[in-house]
């Protein structure tokens, strides 16, 4: 919704395109469809379940491609989220971030590879097992970021121990995509659901984000999510300008998501292009 509503208010058309209804990855290669896309189209944007859809794109299109999620990271979540932080303490230096609940996921990869990209630091606590571990790929890919930009990352064992004076505290719902919601699943995360108790172990100042959906009762409880700590709704709300801006700055080729080197050897990769097709379509 963000996107599309972003798009019509830079003055473009979106066109709505549902992978469920349509031959992509099957009759059709995602190559294909990128290279048919960038004929028609200025940008596009694809929410898959695999990095390999997004890498199947990008490979052949001819027009910038955007990330709106997929099973390894949210880049989109991640600008709308680093905004309302900013926003809301000034600066992202120094900011510690708590994150509760189901650490395998995309957001939580996303938000690690931000504190150590951006300087700040990202505490994560969740349960222990084989359907809970953090991959070695993403820690190994943290660490090096950290290394170059002076963020940091910690594994906690418990609840209190990543919240412990944090600025945030984020969760995500429980129900991941791919993963069967059971009552055992649950049982297992609950020690790590934010409460009222749990918010009180970070500053008193502290904000709590999710970037929903949410489930209250599951990963937060009601009285968390709409309390005066909860910024939930200014942070979904911030989607739409920090998306608007990605897109204009991609179609108007003020940045690149590809290497200058490789962008400069598509045909199509220029501001011209897009001026010739007058509106904009996503």
């Amino acid at each position: 919704m963000s996107l599309e509503v972003g798009m019509t208010e830079l003055g473009g058309h979106a066109i709505s395109f549902m992978t469920g209804d349509s031959p992509l990855g099957k009759k059709e290669t995602y190559g294909d469809t990128g290279a048919c896309l960038s004929r028609y189209v200025a940008a596009i944007t694809a929410r898959v379940t695999s990095r390999e859809q997004i890498n199947g794109l990008t490979a052949t299109a001819n027009v910038p491609v955007v990330n709106a999620l997929d099973d390894w990271a949210h880049p989109m979540q991640m600008l709308a989220d680093l905004q309302t932080i900013e926003e809301k303490f000034g600066s992202l230096k120094g900011v510690r971030m708590a994150y509760l609940g189901d650490i395998r996921n995309n957001v939580t990869y996303d938000l690690m590879r931000s504190g150590a990209l951006m300087g700040f630091t990202v505490a994560v606590g969740g349960p222990k097992g084989a359907d809970f571990e953090l991959e070695d790929g993403v820690l190994q890919e943290c660490e090096a970021l950290s290394a170059a930009h002076g963020g940091k990352v910690e594994v906690c064992a418990t609840a209190a121990e990543a919240v412990a004076g944090a600025d945030i505290v984020y969760t995500d719902s429980w129900q991941s995509y791919g993963i069967k919601q059971t009552e055992e699943r649950i049982a297992t995360l609950m020690p790590f659901q934010v409460t009222e108790a749990v918010m009180a172990q970070a500053k008193p100042d502290a904000i709590f984000m999710n970037c929903l959906p949410a489930m209250r009762g599951e990963e937060q409880t009601a009285a968390v999510i709409d309390g005066p700590q909860s910024v939930v709704f200014d942070q979904a709300e911030t989607r739409l300008p920090a998306h608007m801006a990605l897109l204009y700055l991609l179609i108007t080729r003020q940045i690149c998501e590809r290497a200058p080197a490789r962008c400069a050897e598509r045909r199509r990769c220029s501001s011209s292009s897009t001026a010739r097709r007058g509106n904009t379509q996503l």
